[in-house]
């Protein structure tokens, strides 16, 4: 029988967790490294092996480690957008009110990277920002218009220069949700409102405006927000009659 105890188990499975990561963390493991055997490994770190392998189960799925068959377990290459995919599932699984707060997010991490957006985009970024922006006017179907949404802020994004804010922001454009908001603008006749703020961020990266594309991005996560309380009803606390549940 393992020498834990069931209760303590939970905690010498956290601290292998952290004694891995502060591996990583010194430079004792570099990314691409291939780690010791499990055995190894365990004797290394003053552990038990089934804590060790409990461990290294739980880096693999927040993408930290990666089993490569037949050749053993490596550390990965730590990209942000490996390592924040997880957080994807917090906008995939929220509903009501918490969408709203995740919205509060967005709109202010969308607004900064727009600004930064604005100052570093390249003219080949900025054409492809604005062949998803044509490709979103030249069509009314709203699993088109989702699809060159996610790309168009996706694009921008990534001319923001900064890896980590492009990772967090994926994960916070729940293509759920944004399908649920395109049909509901469907319904509403909304398309021209949004088409005018997708507009106005365009013209401001093409003009080279930080603060204008701060004020436009913001200004359009806002409207997705006041669609979403609108949505939820006066207690915000649910759909209003026959709205389907928002998820």
């Amino acid at each position: 029988m393992d020498d834990e105890t069931a209760p303590q188990k939970g905690t010498v499975t956290q601290r292998a967790i952290e004694r891995i990561k502060a591996m990583i963390g010194e430079g004792r493991l570099e990314p691409g490294q291939r780690l010791p055997t499990e055995r190894d490994l365990a004797a290394q770190l003053g552990m038990s092996r089934s804590s060790m392998r409990e461990a290294i189960r739980a880096l693999t799925v927040l993408g930290v480690l990666e089993a490569r068959h037949g050749s053993g377990i490596y550390v990965t290459q730590l990209e942000a957008g490996d390592l924040l995919e997880t957080f994807g599932v917090v906008a995939d699984l929220s509903r009501g009110p918490r969408l709203v707060e995740l919205l509060e997010i967005r709109r202010i991490l969308e607004s900064t990277a727009t600004a930064l957006a604005a100052a570093r985009i390249t003219a080949d970024q900025l054409a492809e920002v604005e062949k998803h922006l044509a490709a979103m006017n030249a069509t009314d179907d709203p699993e088109e218009i989702l699809a060159h949404d996610l790309a168009f802020h996706r694009e921008i994004a990534v001319a923001a220069g900064n890896e980590t804010m492009a990772a967090i922001l994926e994960g916070l454009s729940s293509r759920t949700f944004r399908a649920r908001v395109w049909r509901g603008y469907q319904e509403e006749g909304a398309f021209a409102r949004t088409r005018r703020e997708h507009a106005a961020i365009h013209r401001a990266l093409a003009a080279r405006d930080p603060e204008a594309a701060r004020a436009a991005a913001a200004a359009h996560v806002g409207e997705v927000e006041e669609w979403l309380r609108a949505q939820l009803g006066p207690q915000g606390q649910s759909p209003g009659p026959g709205v389907p549940p928002l998820t």
